[in-house]
C-alpha cells in the first residue's frame, strides 16, 4: 500500500491494461496541459501476484509506459508516452480500511473496468449497509454499495460513477444492480434516495484497442481512441480531452462500434474459420489474402454502408468504415483471429443478428442473412 498524502479524486476498479491505456492515459495528458484533474487510485480486486506487481509498478513516481503504434492518416506513427495520473494501487481484500478512507475522503469520480461479469451479484448474497465492514463483500456491486454507505454516514457528497463494461446501458445497468442489492439487504430510504438522486451512474461507450501488456504495468495501444459518455444532469467529468466526447445518445456510437468494427471482426473471423488457415493468424494479416479482403470490402460496400445509409446514417458509417479499415492495417497491432473467434455464435448473433434487425428490410442483406442463419444451424458451418 502507498504511503502517498497525495488526494486521489478518482478511484478506479480494475488494473487492466486497456484503463491504463485509455482513462488513465486521457487523465495524464490531461494533466500535462495543465489542467486540475486527478490523479487515479488503482485498486485491485484479489492479491494475485500479477496484480502485486502492477499495484507497486503504480505506486512508482516514474509512472508506467504507454506505446501508441500504428497508422493516422495513411503515415505510421509511434509514440511513447510515461503515464503518470496512477499514483497509488492498492488491493481491495489487504488494503480494505485505506480503501473506505480514500472513497468517503477523497474520491468524486469512480470509474470501473471490472469485465462484462463484473456487475453480478451472488445469488442471495446480502450485505449490511449500516455496519462498518471490516472485509470486503464478494463483488464490485457489493463493494460499492458498502462504500457508498460509509460515504453516506460520513456526511459526503455523491459522486459520478462512469463504468466502462461492455455491457449495454452500462451505468444504468450498474445502477439497478446496486439498488436492488441495497433495498434487498435492507438498506435505509435515505441511503437508496443517496444513490439514486445524488449519486450520478453515467452509460458511456468504450472504443481503443490496446494489444499488448507490458510487464509490470503499460500496454501498447492504437492511436485511435474514443470515451463516449451520454448527457445528463450533474454530470461532470474527470477531464477534458479530445477523445472524450458528451453525447446526447449512445446509439449511434454503439450501432458503429458493433455493426462496423466488430460486425467486420466477426466477418474475418468466420472466412479464416472456414478456410483452414494458421492458428496465428492476425486481422493484418489476412487482410494481405485478396479474397479475404474482397468479402470484407464487399459486405461493408454491399450491405454494411446501405444499411446504414437506410436508417440516416451514411455519412457517419463511411467514415467510419475508413476509419476502421485503417485500424484492421496497424502495422504495429498482432490481433488474433482465434481469439476474435472466440464465442463465435454469440458474436454473430449480436453483431450480425443485431445489424439484421435494426435494417428492418430497409435495404438488401443477403451475404449477412447467410451467415447469421448459418449460426443459427440452419445451414451446416
Amino acid at each position: 500500500m502507498s504511503t502517498t498524502s497525495l488526494s486521489t479524486p478518482v478511484i478506479q476498479f480494475g488494473t487492466s491494461r486497456f484503463l491504463q491505456a485509455h482513462a488513465d492515459f486521457f487523465i495524464h495528458e490531461a494533466r500535462e496541459e495543465g489542467q486540475d484533474v486527478g490523479p487515479v487510485t488503482v485498486v485491485a480486486g484479489s492479491g494475485s501476484a500479477g496484480n502485486r506487481e502492477r499495484l507497486a509498478a503504480f505506486n512508482d513516481p516514474a509512472g508506467y509506459p504507454v506505446i501508441v503504434r500504428g497508422l493516422e492518416d495513411g503515415d505510421k506513427i509511434e509514440r511513447h508516452v510515461q503515464v503518470r495520473s496512477v499514483t497509488r494501487g492498492i488491493d481491495a481484500e489487504a488494503d480494505w480500511a485505506e480503501l473506505k478512507r480514500i472513497f468517503v475522503d477523497e474520491a468524486r469520480f469512480v470509474i470501473s473496468n471490472t469485465t462484462e461479469t463484473g456487475f453480478t451479484v451472488p445469488d442471495g448474497l446480502r450485505v449490511d449497509p449500516v455496519a462498518d465492514c471490516d472485509a470486503p463483500p464478494p463483488s464490485f456491486p457489493a463493494r460499492l454499495l458498502v462504500l457508498l454507505a460509509a460515504r453516506h454516514r460520513a456526511g459526503r457528497a455523491g459522486l459520478v460513477v462512469l463504468p466502462t463494461e461492455l455491457v449495454g446501458r452500462n451505468g444504468e445497468t450498474l445502477r439497478g444492480v446496486v439498488l436492488g442489492l441495497a433495498r434487498s439487504s435492507g438498506a435505509s430510504e435515505e441511503l437508496v434516495r443517496f444513490i439514486a438522486d445524488d449519486c450520478v451512474f453515467a452509460d458511456s461507450l468504450v472504443d481503443r484497442i490496446v494489444s499488448t501488456p507490458l510487464e509490470p504495468a503499460g500496454a501498447v495501444a492504437e492511436p485511435y481512441a474514443l470515451w463516449a459518455i451520454e448527457r445528463k444532469p450533474k454530470l461532470t467529468l474527470p477531464c477534458a480531452h479530445p477523445a472524450i466526447r458528451v453525447v446526447d445518445s449512445l446509439e449511434p456510437f454503439e450501432r458503429l462500434k458493433i455493426h462496423i468494427l466488430n460486425l467486420g471482426h466477426t466477418v474475418l473471423a468466420d472466412w479464416w474459420l472456414g478456410h483452414g488457415r494458421p492458428e496465428g493468424l492476425t486481422v493484418r494479416e489476412i487482410l494481405e489474402d485478396p479474397e479475404a479482403w474482397a468479402r470484407l470490402d464487399g459486405i461493408y460496400g454491399r450491405e454494411v454502408l446501405p444499411g446504414f445509409r437506410a436508417k440516416g446514417m451514411g455519412d457517419e458509417a463511411e467514415l467510419y468504415v475508413a476509419t476502421t479499415l485503417e485500424r484492421f492495417r496497424n502495422p504495429f497491432l498482432d490481433h488474433r483471429l482465434s481469439d476474435i473467434a472466440t464465442n463465435h455464435a454469440a458474436k454473430i448473433e449480436k453483431r450480425v443478428g443485431g445489424f439484421i434487425a435494426w435494417v428492418g428490410g430497409a435495404a438488401a442483406l443477403p451475404e449477412l442473412e447467410t451467415l447469421f442463419q448459418k449460426s443459427q444451424g440452419y445451414v451446416a458451418a
